[in-house]
């Protein structure tokens, strides 16, 4: 598995720096999240060894088990998935969590993150397509969580994140980035502090070029890198 993992995660990277090409960025300014969510965490170590830093996973109990197995690697670890509130105590061992969704959320994770005595990155998830299968706030909403998130301690908000419906063509997800960029652009309009609003998580094995494309921070890459679940 280490050659073809080794070369998939070559050709991802390849695909980032021609996307950010295109887009006239600098690929140093892309953040990716490898996924390993149903991975064992022996492919964790081989992306790793591979030079991959930052992993997501979906589900706090997988990753605490993955976290546990590879305590020994300095990993950047991102909870990618839906965070009920009643596990936010338990996620004091990750370094950001990509799916707040509300200002209660956001405070039962500061409260994890001092407890553990760590700091703790956040993206606010957002729902631009309204599925009802899907988690995140409405932008009307995203004011309150943000005015939460300037009070915070140890857990404070650094971006957006977005899941789009899913799409055959890429580019058709193509208008739901650039909505999240126009949702960040108002945001700042309305004076939250645009270091709060500094990453766009957005783009997936799929549609990842798309979104540096449109100005993606972070794309979060797990069959593109892992191979088929």
């Amino acid at each position: 598995m280490t050659d073809s993992l080794h070369a998939r995660l070559g050709d991802v990277r390849a695909r980032i720096a021609r996307a950010a090409g295109r887009a006239g960025r600098d690929p140093s300014t892309i953040r990716l999240v490898a996924v390993s969510k149903t991975f064992p965490a022996t492919a964790v170590r081989e992306a790793f060894a591979a030079g991959q830093i930052d992993f997501g996973e979906n589900r706090v109990q997988e990753a605490l088990q993955k976290i546990d197995a590879t305590a020994d690697l300095p990993i950047r670890w991102h909870l990618i998935g839906h965070l009920q509130s009643n596990k936010a105590k338990k996620v004091g061992r990750f370094d950001v969590i990509q799916s707040i969704d509300g200002p209660a959320l956001l405070r039962r994770v500061d409260e994890a993150a001092t407890a553990a005595g760590r700091r703790i990155d956040l993206l606010v998830q957002v729902d631009l397509a309204g599925e009802a299968t899907k988690f995140g706030a409405r932008e009307e909403e995203l004011a309150g969580i943000f005015d939460a998130g300037r009070t915070a301690v140890n857990a404070r908000p650094v971006g957006l994140m977005l899941l789009p419906p899913a799409m055959d063509d890429p580019n058709d997800a193509r208008p739901y980035f650039r909505a999240l960029v126009d949702v960040r652009k108002r945001l700042i309009a309305q004076g939250i502090d645009p270091a709060m609003l500094a990453e766009l998580s957005m783009g997936m094995s799929h549609d990842f070029e798309v979104a540096i494309e449109e100005g993606a921070t972070i794309v979060r890459v797990g069959t593109a890198i892992f191979g088929a679940r």
